[in-house]
């Protein structure tokens, strides 16, 4: 597999700095250009800013394993001072990074020559008052913590506590709570391996803290149920707050049921009142004050209920799509298949499919929406279900915290789009 197919996209808290991961263990962080009056269709510009090699391959002796340098997550930390912070993550081990700028350098040290070499105590006659010069800016990425050693499964998710203190990786059967200050320990929070494996019925599949209460988070399975957790009540949340699920039709349970139903992502609204989760066919809203069932439910390519035995024959029905709000919560995307990604727009309730191509988008240019045909006679501007492409994917994508900004990830390549501008 290619060591530069994405596998994570994250806008950090203000929107101004974007942040990718890929399968080689790299994180490139593109920075947003400033706004200008005469040219404002650049204000959805993002030019590279600093690329970093975040994790290395590692091979645990213990059990024989290979452990890949693939990002699964980034994560920013809110902006408090002039750097940058962020939490990356593989399979096993969550890393702190410190991006800063650096434009000023000291000269003129007593001890020690510019090179860098200590000075010899017999050549030192005079005393030198350090000056600080401009230089050209550069940007450092600093490792400044690593958490390790506390997962026995694949790391799938890491979320940042409200309280900008703590953070939670999730693996299959567990859910870690963390301190950003302390690398050697972490509270096992959700724990739900069972004392026999073979009674094993699901995994956890997502997992989020609350965006406004520290002591709430929720976290998915594979059978397609949320739990929401409340560490009041607590130190161990295997009892739930909350159980959020849909009974399932009995006339439409077919052999792929399960797989379907199981939830790729998990994603709390800005404001905090709803949660988004993204199966294989849908995206989901759900009221955090209803439980029995989602207040919308979205069909992002219900087209291929009808494939998905090839689908599951060419492994692509366990494919991960992640979904995302905007910064309003009034609208909300996720991908497709062919590089396809859908729009919702919730109070409208109008839906539109856009493509992620080369060929098709010049930059700048405006995107013509696509169709897709089930069969029978087909339009000029529609797509055969038949021909669509199932090795192009949107699985990772972002939406801009503020601006109609959305950032999505297509095998190698990073498409940006924003609103048009009048």
């Amino acid at each position: 597999m290619a060591a530069d197919i994405i596998s994570a996209v994250e806008f950090s808290v203000s929107g101004e700095l974007l942040a990718t991961g890929d399968k080689g263990g790299r994180v490139v962080i593109f920075q947003r250009e400033p706004e200008r009056k005469r040219r404002p269709y650049l204000r959805g510009e993002y030019n590279v800013y600093s690329t970093f090699q975040s994790h290395e391959p590692e091979f645990d002796f213990l059990k024989s394993l290979e452990i890949e340098e693939r990002i699964n997550k980034i994560r920013w930390l809110p902006h408090q001072n002039p750097a940058h912070f962020l939490l990356s993550t593989n399979d096993k081990t969550v890393k702190l990074w410190k991006i800063s700028e650096r434009d000023k350098r000291a000269e003129g040290y007593n001890l020690k020559e510019e090179d860098g070499r200590v000075r010899e105590p017999f050549r030192i006659t005079s005393l030198r008052v350090p000056v600080v010069l401009p230089m050209e800016l550069t940007v450092e990425a600093s490792l400044r913590r690593t958490f390790a050693n506390a997962h026995t499964y694949h790391i799938h998710s890491i979320s940042v506590n409200s309280d900008h203190e703590t953070y939670l990786s999730a693996d299959d059967l567990r859910i870690n709570l963390w301190h950003v200050e302390i690398t050697d320990r972490s509270f096992t929070i959700v724990d739900i391996k069972p004392a026999n494996m073979e009674e094993l019925t699901e995994v956890i599949t997502a997992a989020e803290f609350h965006p406004q209460q520290c002591h709430t988070l929720a976290y998915s399975s594979s059978k397609g149920s949320i739990r929401l957790c409340d560490m009041r009540a607590a130190a161990l949340c295997d009892n739930h707050a909350k159980f959020f699920g849909e009974p399932e039709d009995p006339g439409s349970r077919s052999f792929f049921s399960e797989i379907i139903s199981s939830i790729s992502d998990l994603k709390f609204s800005r404001s905090g009142r709803y949660m988004l989760t993204r199966d294989f066919l849908s995206v989901k809203v759900w009221d955090l004050h209803m439980e029995a069932r989602p207040v919308e439910t979205y069909q992002v390519h219900e087209y291929l209920r009808a494939k998905l035995c090839f689908l599951y024959e060419n492994d692509c029905i366990f494919d991960k799509f992640e979904c995302c709000w905007n910064g309003s919560d009034s609208a909300i995307m996720s991908g497709s298949y062919n590089n396809f990604f859908r729009l919702f727009d919730r109070n409208s309730q109008r839906d539109i499919t856009l493509e992620a191509s080369r060929d098709a988008n010049k930059p700048r240019a405006t995107l013509k929406p696509r169709r897709v045909s089930m069969g029978g006679k087909r339009q000029r501007d529609e797509v055969s279900v038949d021909s669509l492409d199932y090795s192009r994917k949107i699985l990772h994508s972002a939406w801009h915290p503020t601006d109609n900004i959305i950032a999505v990830a297509a095998s190698n390549s990073l498409y940006i789009f924003q609103d048009e501008v009048n």
